[in-house]
């Protein structure tokens, strides 16, 4: 007889928060290639009901956005990964966004040496100390080795992965942004 697992309940600290990676195919062929640890994915971070991404656009304005977690649009959600947690509060957590934006303006973005999930990895890195798990970039990191052979069309121009409504969410040093989801924040079950 088998008897199910459960997991027990990890000891939080006054304070801290858990900090989630939400993964989400580009494409259908991912529910075949992720399987083979391969795949082309979009991350984006989730902290405090919010989650935060970074996509391309041809402007020197920031490309970090903010949807509501686990309906990044244009996207479909395939899971959650819980990375850590961090002592940030939602304040805390929006200053820091609003300082990485000079770091991730869109039209740096690129899809072999600083996509989404670069971006994600940096802030998991930064606010938890622990990366997230290597199969999510996996195609990036092969695809550095031949880089040299894209053409420089994959760069901004080509991957205009942020859409008009998620430029609206786009963070803004000293602006308070309204959340995607509106004014509701979804908790993580």
């Amino acid at each position: 007889m088998l008897c199910k697992l459960v997991p027990l309940p990890r000891k939080k600290k006054p304070g801290s928060v858990p900090v989630y990676l939400n993964v989400y195919d580009l494409t259908p062929i991912n529910g075949y290639a992720y399987w083979f640890g391969l795949g082309v994915y979009h991350s984006g971070v989730q902290v405090h009901g919010v989650e935060y991404g970074f996509g391309a656009h041809d402007r020197e304005t920031t490309g970090i956005f903010e949807v509501e977690p686990r309906h990044c649009p244009g996207f479909t959600f395939r899971k959650s990964i819980y990375i850590g947690s961090t002592e940030l509060g939602p304040k805390d957590v929006r200053e820091f966004m609003e300082k990485l934006a000079q770091e991730y303006a869109g039209n740096t973005y690129h899809l072999i040496q600083k996509n989404c999930n670069h971006f994600c990895n940096d802030v998991c890195v930064r606010i938890t100390g622990k990366s997230i798990p290597r199969w999510v970039n996996r195609l990036a990191r092969l695809g550095f080795f031949c880089n040299c052979v894209l053409p420089t069309s994959h760069e901004v121009s080509s991957n205009p992965t942020l859409s008009a409504s998620q430029r609206r969410h786009c963070v803004r040093p000293s602006s308070s942004v309204i959340n995607a989801s509106s004014t509701s924040t979804v908790a993580v079950k």
